[in-house]
């Protein structure tokens, strides 16, 4: 997967690779030099000899260090980019999910994978492009050159790096599950601490401050003993590496003191040596470093993997029609759907019509698939069977963009973004001009509390809209659906938190407004809907009654059980 985030930097890995052996080079030529000056200059008390290879040394030190700047340059961009991109195809692919790609993986997890598994990526990308090709080489050629120097002394690391090899692999067995259950864990210490700064106001309200805590610590408590013990696992290997590169200096020593002593091997040739066994050893931390890193890096991409695998449910067609003509007629014909893992379907066979001028009203308990209902017009989610047409044709058959571009919805629970609220409506219509903004607002009855604003419709709202009522906020939302003047609107119990004088003087507004678009309304207040064309009364998913308010009071049990909830006798007369 990372391999096809790296295709379009091949010209700077190039470089990056030219670069690390220009580096790598200059590193084992230096221990050479060294031995010379020694050898020749300091046994011989040659000045110009030492100020002449000393001038060689410093030259290549120049260059060796110009590579690792240049190489590290590079690298850095690649990899930042490579993370930029990720992200971006991460995002992209995500906002293509339909509702039931988003209930599969959750929210805290899509965001866990979207920063911390990319940043995971990321770095790991960096140590890749300036370790894992220097390491092996570097280790390589030191390896080359000290049995160049000696073959007797190099039995010593024969001796000594199967067994370095050998703990890295063993530990880096043991280290890969725990980095993969980290980042579940970290999903869910995540979705803790998200659940807890959005409902802080509940939390507070019947205060569970103290329940919350101790369930965050429980989250906390049970990453930390994994990152505990991933690291008690990974710390082996530092001293392990420390320990074993002392012995091999003190074997080297030990028996190169011999072969001086004997004639056999000069002091410089030891001392390059040493250098050559410490940078294989270097090579090897690098390694290490690597393996440490790798083990959660790959967890990190494969839980990228799952993201990029999971393809939504909901998906254009290929050769999509476009509407004919602008109506806003709305058929459903036997449809029926069900949530993932449900057993019984949300929506039951359900068929009706609603018509361009008319006012539908769907109504019914709690879990009746009202919402669904709703969710299914705008393909959220797609039916399990049946057909659902606007304007003649199968919402399956055109673009989920052409088929949203006609609706006008507004949600059960009010969204509002960061921004001001002219910002806000304008998601409703990114052209509308001020007129239609003011316009739409004072339809949705908003136009009064938003001109007793400071800064009136260049007002900054809070996140979520927090500094906002639900009333306002749900009648923002209503504007927002109103300034593109859709075909369809769809008010998803969109008046709960609007007071009686408001709901009435909203509702004549809105008659007036919708004269010829189809609305669709799903309520809970009997008051809201007594006027519509039709209601529909849905009950487990199945609507088991049709007609006006007047008709299902006589006929419809369940409906006139609600109606007898909500209203006095007199109210009903």
């Amino acid at each position: 997967m990372i391999l096809k985030y790296l295709k379009p930097f091949i010209f700077q890995i190039f470089i990056i690779v030219v670069l690390t052996f220009g580096q790598v080079i200059a590193d084992l030529l230096l221990p050479n030099y060294m031995a010379h000056i020694v050898d020749v200059g300091i046994v011989h008390n040659d000045i110009a000899f030492i100020l002449r290879v000393g001038g060689i040394m410093l030259l290549v030190s120049l260059g060796g260090v110009i590579c690792a700047v240049c190489s590290g340059f590079f690298a850095s961009r690649t990899a930042l980019a490579v993370g930029k991109n990720l992200r971006s195809s991460l995002f992209s692919h995500i906002t293509r999910y339909s509702l039931a790609e988003f209930d599969q993986l959750g929210t805290a997890s899509l965001i866990t994978r979207t920063t911390n598994d990319v940043q995971q990526i990321q770095t790991s990308t960096f140590m890749i492009l300036r370790m894992m090709l220097r390491a092996p080489v570097m280790c390589i050629g030191a390896i080359v050159m000290a049995i160049h120097k000696d073959r007797g002394l190099s039995l010593i690391l024969l001796a000594i790096l199967p067994i370095i090899i050998v703990l890295i692999l063993v530990v880096s067995r043991k280290a890969m599950p725990l980095f993969r259950s980290m980042q579940r864990k970290l999903d869910k210490l995540n979705m803790v601490l998200r659940e807890n700064l959005v409902g802080i106001r509940i939390i507070r309200a019947f205060s569970r401050v103290g329940y919350e805590k101790r369930r965050f610590a429980a989250a906390n408590e049970d990453l930390t003993r994994t990152a505990v013990l991933v690291n008690r696992i990974m710390a082996v290997l530092g001293p392990s590496m420390m320990l074993s590169m002392n012995l091999l200096t003190i074997g080297v020593v030990w028996f190169a003191s011999f072969r001086i002593d004997a004639g056999s091997l000069q002091i410089g040739d030891m001392m390059a040596f040493i250098q050559y066994a410490m940078q294989i050893f270097m090579s090897l931390m690098m390694l290490t470093m690597m393996f440490v890193m790798l083990p959660r890096a790959m967890a990190s991409a494969e839980r990228i993997r799952e993201v990029f695998s999971l393809q939504p449910e909901v998906v254009d067609t290929t050769n999509p029609v476009s509407f004919a003509g602008k109506k806003g007629h709305v058929i459903f014909r036997n449809v029926t759907f069900r949530y993932h893992n449900a057993e019984n379907p949300a929506v039951n066979n359900v068929s009706f019509t609603a018509s361009p001028g008319e006012t539908v009203a769907v109504i019914g308990g709690t879990g009746s698939g009202k919402s669904s209902l709703l969710n299914l017009i705008l393909r959220y989610y797609d039916a399990e069977s049946g057909e659902i047409l606007v304007d003649g044709t199968d919402i399956r058959r055109v673009t989920q963009e052409n088929l949203r571009e006609r609706i006008g919805y507004v949600p059960q629970h009010a969204v509002l973004f960061s921004g001001t609220i002219n910002d806000n409506i304008r998601i409703g219509k990114q052209d509308a001009t001020d007129e239609e903004i003011h316009y739409a607002c004072t339809v949705a009855q908003a136009s009064d509390f938003i001109g007793q604003m400071p800064d009136g419709y260049r007002t900054q709202v809070a996140q979520g809209g927090t500094n906002l009522s639900g009333g306002q906020k749900q009648r923002l939302s209503i504007a927002r659906a109103m300034v593109r003047k859709p075909d369809i609107y769809v008010f998803d119990d969109s008046f709960s938190a609007l007071d009686f004088k408001t709901d009435s003087r909203l509702r004549a507004a809105l008659r007036d407004e919708t004269r010829t678009s189809t609305v669709i309304i799903v309520a809970q207040r009997v008051s809201s809907i007594m006027n519509a064309d039709k209601i529909l009364v849905m009950d487990k998913g199945a609507i088991i009654g049709e007609g006006t308010h007047q008709q299902l009071l006589q006929a419809n049990e369940v409906y006139r059980e609600i109606v007898l909830s909500q209203l006095s006798e007199e109210e009903i007369v």
